[in-house]
């Protein structure tokens, strides 16, 4: 695998010249310090890993070459992160994890005790691309605006199994659901938990299926981690 791997958002096949903006320009050149004829893996979220070649460097602008695809494109699971934002780097970090962890699709959702109502989906995106970048994977996820916890829910397919993790469920009625081989989303709740009624309103909904993290109570950025772990387990390509 390359030393440098670079998200682009354009086609991507052999011989495909591929333009550079000037943020990537700077990023390959003045802070990578490739030259003409340097090599490096490039992905696109669609069309694999590519190995691809500079044609053309300056401090701008530049161009690269598409050479042959060293990786096809594969998919993750089709498994959702729903999460409460929390503090800006632990929200950060919750994104990247995601990313790496095999989600699809990030959904910000505001709870009754969220306590972060400003989340700026442009740069949590580009969280998600560089995480993707870091990790070796070939697919970026969705990041989504932050919506209402209860909109989300309204418009829920109901052929999608909702894992939600509820600190106050007891041991004795805590199992992991059995493999269902559905599409399936994790909730994260806020640092408060879910309020009695959001808590109410998600067990008696025939698709969500409340969990428990085991005995200690978690922090939402170690939560999130958790729950995805025990999703691939179960239902990802982990098994």
């Amino acid at each position: 695998m390359s030393k440098v791997r670079l998200f682009l958002d354009h086609p991507l096949a052999e011989g495909q010249p591929v333009p550079l903006g000037a943020d990537q320009a700077h990023y390959l050149f003045g802070v990578m310090r490739l030259g003409l004829g340097a090599r490096l893996s490039v992905f696109n979220g669609r069309d694999g890993e590519w190995e691809a070649e500079v044609a053309e460097a300056g401090k701008r602008a530049g161009r690269l070459v598409a050479r042959e695809q060293t990786r096809p494109q594969a998919m993750p699971p089709d498994l959702w992160l729903l999460f409460a934002p929390i503090k800006k780097a632990r929200t950060d970090f919750i994104v990247e994890k995601a990313a790496e962890m095999g989600c699809r699709r990030i959904r910000p959702v505001q709870t009754e005790f969220t306590n972060s109502e400003r989340v700026r989906a442009d740069r949590l995106r580009a969280h998600a691309v560089e995480a993707a970048e870091q990790c070796g994977g070939v697919f970026v996820p969705e990041v989504d605006e932050i919506a209402r916890l209860g909109d989300v829910l309204a418009g829920w397919d109901v052929a999608r199994t909702l894992w939600f993790c509820d600190e106050t469920l007891a041991a004795a009625e805590a199992s992991l659901p059995a493999w269902s081989g559905s599409p399936g989303a994790v909730l994260i709740g806020p640092e408060g938990g879910f309020s009695d009624a959001e808590r109410a309103r998600l067990r008696a909904l025939p698709f969500a299926r409340p969990i428990r993290l085991g005995p200690r109570i978690l922090r939402a950025d170690t939560a999130a981690v958790a729950a995805l772990a025990l999703w691939q387990m179960v239902e990802g390509d982990w098994r």
